[in-house]
C-alpha cells in the first residue's frame, strides 16, 4: 500500500495542525520532523512531551497504516513512552518501524532524536487495523 503526505493530512488533519512534516513513507520505515517553536515547548525550553508523544503518535500510524490494506484505517491500542533526555535545539526526528505485522494490528516502535542525533524518546505502540467505513 502506498500513501501520500497529502493523504496523511487528509485523513489526519492533526498532524498537519501539529507541523509535522514527512521524509519517508514506506511500510519499513515511516520518518518525520518536528520543527522547534516556543509555543510547543516547556519548562527550560525543552519540547512538550505531549507535542512529542502527538509526533510519535502519528508516525506510528502512518506505519501501521502502510503495512495495512487500503480497506483499513490505524486505531492505536496501547502506547508507551520512555522520555529519557529533553528535546533541545531545532526540533525532533521521528523514524517509526514495524516490530509486528498481523492481521488486524501492527506493534510499531518509534524513536525520537534532537537534531545531534540523541535518541530522546523510545514509544512502542499497537496499533488495530480497522475496516475503514466512509
Amino acid at each position: 500500500m502506498t500513501i501520500t503526505v497529502q493523504d496523511v493530512y487528509t485523513l489526519a488533519p492533526f498532524a498537519k495542525t501539529l507541523g509535522i512534516r514527512f521524509g519517508a513513507l514506506k511500510a519499513d520505515a515511516v520518518t518525520a520532523q518536528l520543527a522547534y517553536t516556543p509555543e510547543q515547548s516547556t519548562v527550560g525550553a525543552a519540547m512538550h512531551g505531549g507535542a512529542l508523544m502527538g509526533l510519535a503518535d502519528v508516525v506510528g500510524a502512518v506505519c501501521a497504516t502502510l503495512n495495512g490494506t487500503a480497506d483499513t484505517v490505524p486505531a492505536t491500542m496501547e502506547s508507551t513512552t520512555h522520555f529519557l533526555r529533553p528535546v533541545h535545539g531545532t526540533g525532533a526526528f521521528a523514524t517509526s518501524r514495524p516490530l509486528h505485522v498481523g492481521k488486524s494490528t501492527v506493534a510499531v516502535e518509534i524513536d525520537i532524536r534532537d537534531d545531534k542525533d540523541r535518541l530522546c524518546v523510545r514509544v512502542t505502540q499497537l496499533v488495530a487495523l480497522r475496516r475503514r467505513h466512509d
